[in-house]
Parts: structure tokens; sequence; C-alpha cells
């Protein structure tokens, strides 16, 4: 018999598959589908201090082996978030959920992780810092490890649950910036956020999307996200949530030999909504084919 448990950050998990932010809503809609109890966790909906409308429309664009999106982080805000969308997720997953947080400066991160930090439901807070930095001149957190660090600290100084950043790949050095969120207090990091990516429409000859750029997703980033998490890994003692184009069991184990704690699987799930499930089934067949008996013990087994 396989063991699929795995760990993340002090929390014990059935298996390493966590739907990503962004592509899972708040739960409930996937659970009219299939008893999502039987994920790792997921990443709801990135939740911000206050609600946002989003960019606008068109704000999708398809690719052969991905899609752009430039959503714009549209959600309730957090105090809807906690008074409405938990309660309800709360009548279909009894698991600890993961809190994905946005911030448009470093008092928006803390005053929305320090709300979400006293929900029950909520196991981790995973903060995003691929947002533009209001007073920073629009640049995001996540392109400088000091910036990234500030975040960090000011997360850390009013929560007790473990603290995961998520890193945009939209660098030129991920590990200086994996290791300054390490030194900063980080309990984990989840990588990689999405590329930069547009299109352009050959009739109207303009960019596809409203916002002209948005996030590029999908299979073809998959190389890229299990290079990033090999690097990291070697650089850094915490755990990993590894992430980009994952869509199969052999992707979740790529990324664990890679050094990935846990598994994030996102564009998929707008593919097949039924993916996660899927890949949490098809799991101990693919490890028994490869001869992996432990989760747990082939984390950064490709080093």
């Amino acid at each position: 018999m396989v063991k699929t448990a795995t760990n993340l950050c002090g929390i014990e998990m059935t298996n390493p598959v966590i739907p990503a932010s962004g592509t899972f809503g708040y739960g409930y809609e996937f659970a009219e589908l299939y008893d999502i109890n039987c994920l790792g966790t997921f990443s709801f909906k990135g939740t911000t201090k206050d609600p946002r409308f989003g960019n606008p429309t068109p704000r999708i664009a398809e690719c052969s082996a991905g899609m752009i999106n430039a959503v714009g982080l549209q959600n309730p805000g957090v105090e809807k978030v906690i008074s409405e969308e938990l309660p309800r997720l709360a009548e279909c997953f009894s698991k600890p959920v993961m809190a994905n947080v946005s911030g448009f400066s470093v008092e928006d991160y803390a005053y929305t992780c320090e709300k979400l930090d006293k929900c029950d439901q909520v196991g981790w807070l995973e903060v995003n810092v691929s947002c533009p930095n209001v007073h920073g001149g629009g640049m995001s957190f996540g392109t400088s490890p000091e910036a990234a660090a500030e975040v960090t600290k000011a997360v850390k100084a009013v929560t007790t649950k473990p603290v995961i950043i998520k890193l945009s790949p939209n660098v030129t050095d991920i590990v200086s910036i994996a290791k300054a969120c390490e030194e900063a207090g980080a309990d984990g990091i989840s990588l990689i956020n999405t590329l930069l990516g547009m299109r352009i429409d050959l009739k109207t000859k303009k960019p596809v999307i409203a916002n002209k750029m948005g996030g590029f997703s999908g299979s073809a980033i998959f190389p890229v996200a299990v290079r990033m998490v090999y690097q990291v890994y070697d650089a850094v003692n915490i755990p990993i949530v590894g992430m980009g184009g994952v869509s199969s069991a052999e992707d979740v184990i790529e990324m664990m030999l890679a050094g990935a704690s846990a598994v994030q699987v996102g564009a998929a799930n707008l593919i097949d909504p039924f993916v996660c499930r899927d890949i949490i089934n098809n799991l101990p067949k693919v490890m028994e084919k490869y001869g992996i008996t432990d989760l747990k013990e082939i984390i950064g087994g490709a080093h």
C-alpha cells in the first residue's frame, strides 16, 4: 500500500494535491461536482483588503499550450470572505484551507492576513507578492528581495499560522528572493506564479485582452516551474509548494522530485473541473509504476 500523505509547514495532508488560487473559486462551486474533501487542501481565490471589481474585459486569451489572464484580483474583500464565503465553504469542506492574500501596500497585506489568521478554517496563509506596489512605483513586491522580505516580516508580525510567500517568476534571480523571504521568517515558498505574456488579434491588430498583457499559465510553463523549484530547494530550508503547468500525477511526482512538498494545479482546473480528483485517484498507480512507496521520501529526490 503506497503512502500519498505529505506534511506542509507542520500540517499533515492526505495527499499533496492543491487546486491553485484563482482556479477553484472558494471551493463550494466544485463541491457541486465531486466531494472536494479528497483534496490535500485548496488555495482559495486571491483576497484583498477591499472589494475589487477587477480589470476591464476581455480578460482571457487562449494559447496553444495555455492561457493568458488579467482578471485583476476580482473578489468581494476580506470582510465578506470571512462573513459569507468561509461559512458556505464549511458546509462542504472539513479540512484546513489555504487563504491566498494579495495587497497593494505592506499595510494591506498585514491587515488582510491578520483578519484571516483568526479564522479557524484557515490552515495556511499564502501571500501573493506578485501585486504592484502602489507606494513603490508600481513594481511588484516580488521583484526585489528587500520588498518581498518587508511584506513577509509585516505579515509574520501579526499572524500565528504558517505563512507561505508566493513568488513571481518574472525576475532574474528567484533564489535571492526566496532566501530573503526565508530570512524574514517565511514558513514556506510557493512558486511559480504566472509568467508575463500577451496575444495580438490579427483582425483588429490589437492586443486580445484589455490589459494588453497578463499572466501566462498552462502546460507550456511546466519546465520553467520545475527548474525554479529545483533551484530554490537547493537554497532554502523551508517547504516549497510547486506549481505551474501541472496537469497529471506524473507532473506531481516530477515536481516533488525537484523539491516540492506539495503541488498546486491551476489552469488545468479550467479545462477539466475533475482534474484534481483524477490526479489524486491516479497517484497510487503512478507511484507503483515508478517504485515509489512513500511520497514524503521523494521530496528533493532529483538532487
